[in-house]
């Protein structure tokens, strides 16, 4: 009967981890401890089932209330989504990882550049907590930049790619917003330089 016991309580244990891993990013501590695990991976290609997101962070055309013209990019950091601001108050959604704690900010900013298959250089509070990360690498598959990246004027962040599609929807990154590669291929070839950008680090209504 113990040794039944022991098992059964095993078992439940273990369901629990997995439960944990599941728990979207802004659910609470619990999702902190697991943004704060998840580190960057130089030379990993995703596969095309890993990259196709199905759930709430999946692109999508969603209602969205804004005083914001078309085309501008709004971020909600807490809530892990970029919208692309259409007219009568629709926007396209797209689920983002972004900056782990101490890394987060806001600001009216715009797009200066735009870049296809950007290199990768890591900045240097991510080579202090990873100092086997490469300096430098060039840009490809495998590249944690990604397939496209938009540089984000007076700032050092970009919106970009990612080689790791199961970081979406946490708090991973150096300040920078990442997407899976069809989605930022997508953002690419609909947002021009200049593009303005609104950056919330609350989900406060608009």
């Amino acid at each position: 009967m113990k040794t039944h016991k022991t098992r059964l309580a095993s078992l439940l244990l273990m369901g629990a981890a997995c439960f944990l891993c599941l728990i979207p990013a802004n659910a609470g501590a619990a999702s902190n401890q697991i943004d704060m695990q998840i580190d960057d991976q130089p030379g990993y290609t995703p596969s095309a089932d890993e990259e196709n997101l199905v759930g709430p962070y999946e692109r999508q055309i969603v209602f969205f209330r804004t005083t914001e013209k078309p085309g501008t990019i709004v971020v909600h950091t807490a809530d892990r989504y970029l919208y692309l601001v259409q007219p009568d108050n629709r926007a396209i959604r797209y689920g983002i990882g972004v900056g782990r704690d101490g890394f987060q900010w806001a600001g009216v900013k715009s797009i200066i550049r735009k870049q296809e298959w950007p290199d990768w250089r890591p900045p240097p509070e991510m080579i202090q907590r990873q100092p086997y990360l490469p300096r430098f690498m060039a840009g490809g598959p495998g590249n944690p930049m990604g397939a496209r990246a938009l540089y984000i004027g007076g700032t050092v962040y970009r919106i970009h790619g990612t080689n790791q599609p199961q970081t979406i929807g946490h708090a991973v990154s150096s300040g920078c917003f990442r997407l899976v590669n069809g989605d930022v291929i997508d953002l690419y070839g609909r947002v021009p330089v200049g593009t303005k950008i609104v950056v919330k680090q609350a989900a406060d209504p608009e």
